[in-house]
């Protein structure tokens, strides 16, 4: 009884605002929901003609892995668009910014039971994007030169919203760790992405999203890992 209450008391916890940062911790979806999700405060609005994201994930193989399964690892959704949004579907990632259609296809290695460092660049004016696994590099493709992620979204993992925090599929949901998810406002360099793969960060503060001082409301069944098991 007494672990349950202990339990019963980290779970009504987490439906709070937090402040102050996830450093060093982690962020466990255990379970497929319909419900349970994190939002992320961002630095500043997300008016981006660029960016680096980066995140370490691992996943529960038994759902995530499965072939035809659609799996959220990022969402930035707006009023009306599926402003950013990051996958692994179909036994590939992806990256989709204002489509739910149209997006550039990787297959590079997915994630498994062990943590993948990842990391996704984009960059307007010349349209290049890429994603990098574990500091390797894929081949760049051109995906929407010339485009805009607009401001005024809201940023969500856990879930793929349908609208504006809300029309989750449980089908869709991540199961599995989230951590370190730092966002720049431009592309790094390949050696700064493979020094945040090293765990040696020499390069510029993350100016969107940065993990060691994010604010952020976790709702449903998410637990926050502590520092001693990252």
């Amino acid at each position: 009884m007494k672990s349950v209450l202990v339990l019963l008391g980290v779970l009504l916890t987490l439906t709070a605002v937090c402040e102050g940062g996830v450093n060093g911790k982690g962020l466990l979806f255990p379970n497929p929901s319909a419900n349970s999700y994190v939002k992320l405060t961002p630095l500043k609005p997300l008016n981006l003609e660029a960016f680096t994201l980066c995140m370490r994930l691992s996943v529960d193989p038994n759902v995530v892995s499965k072939v035809e399964r659609e799996t959220i690892l990022f969402a930035y959704r707006t009023q009306d668009h599926d402003e950013l949004n990051v996958w692994q579907e179909k036994g590939k990632m992806s990256l989709y910014l204002r489509s739910s259609s149209e997006a550039a296809f990787y297959v590079v290695p997915l994630l498994s039971i062990f943590r993948t460092d990842l990391c996704v660049t984009w960059d307007s004016s010349t349209g290049l994007t890429a994603f990098w696994v574990d500091g390797r590099r894929s081949t760049l493709q051109v995906y929407r030169q010339n485009h805009k992620v607009q401001s005024g979204g809201a940023v969500i993992l856990g879930q793929d919203p349908d609208s504006f925090v809300g029309s989750f599929d449980i089908n869709q949901s991540f199961v599995g760790e989230i951590s370190d998810v730092n966002m720049w406002d431009h592309v790094l360099t390949g050696g700064q992405i493979r020094n945040f793969s090293d765990r040696v960060w020499l390069g510029p503060e993350p100016n969107v999203l940065n993990w060691v001082t994010i604010k952020y409301e976790v709702n449903g069944n998410v637990l926050v890992v502590p520092e001693k098991y990252n």
